[in-house]
């Protein structure tokens, strides 16, 4: 069984079929990407998973176990880690504070120190500024911010959610890298990206979403050489 299985998802906002029963999996260790253009469903994909949308119909199962409709805090609990789109970093917080609030569900203070290392270890920048105010990082600063975070909760499953977005093209390759280096680590990754061509170069698999339906799957290196996919979202034609 996959690590994370998604059947037949739907999900309603206010009359408007946001999801019209998806179908897709995530096997363990994989980077998997969702492409697909603004208003695709991709958000709602995640934040369905998350618990913190409501489906409207379907089935989320996570590690053999049915999650559909859990709270969003036993979701966490459960290993699955959202990186909201947007940061969402505490402006008036410290960046230890920050971090901290991603282990908020941890009892054990030796083991919430030993991932503050390995996150500091994976961003130096973070343990440089740990002293200060979330809201004076730079916005690479932030997004690298709301990564560790997520991390603190010491997931099997991170979901990000737009991270290279509003980023200069250099940071973009470096989150990407970063991507790459927490996958190496076992962690399983879930990604949806406005740069396609990026996340499906870093990809084991993608799927292509459009309003609300899962349109093509397979390879990243597949779907990066697709005709179609290179048309509508990669900005060339193929040949």
């Amino acid at each position: 069984m996959s690590l994370l299985e998604i059947r037949d998802l739907k999900v309603n906002y206010g009359g408007i079929e946001a999801l019209k029963g998806i179908d897709f999996a995530v096997e363990e260790g994989e980077i998997v990407t969702l492409i697909g253009a603004n208003g695709a469903g991709k958000s709602t994909t995640l934040k369905s998973i998350s618990g913190l949308v409501k489906a409207s119909g379907g089935e989320i199962w996570y590690d053999g176990e049915k999650i559909s409709g859990i709270d969003p805090q036993k979701v966490v609990a459960k290993g699955i880690s959202l990186v909201p789109e947007g940061r969402r970093v505490f402006p008036n917080l410290t960046v230890r504070e920050n971090l901290r609030i991603g282990a908020y569900l941890s009892k054990d203070s030796s083991a919430v120190e030993a991932d503050f290392e390995k996150v500091y270890a994976l961003f130096p920048r973070l343990k440089e500024r740990h002293w200060q105010s979330a809201g004076t990082l730079s916005g690479g600063e932030q997004q690298m911010l709301a990564v560790g975070r997520g991390l603190m909760a010491r997931p099997k499953i991170l979901m990000m959610d737009e991270p290279s977005l509003g980023l200069a093209p250099l940071l973009v390759k470096d989150i990407f890298r970063t991507i790459k280096e927490i996958n190496e680590t076992g962690v399983t990754i879930l990604l949806i990206e406005q740069n396609a061509n990026a996340a499906l170069k870093i990809a084991h698999r993608g799927y292509v979403m459009v309003t609300g339906n899962i349109t093509l799957s397979g390879s990243g290196s597949d779907l990066l050489n697709d005709a179609s996919v290179r048309e509508a979202y990669l900005g060339t034609s193929a040949g």
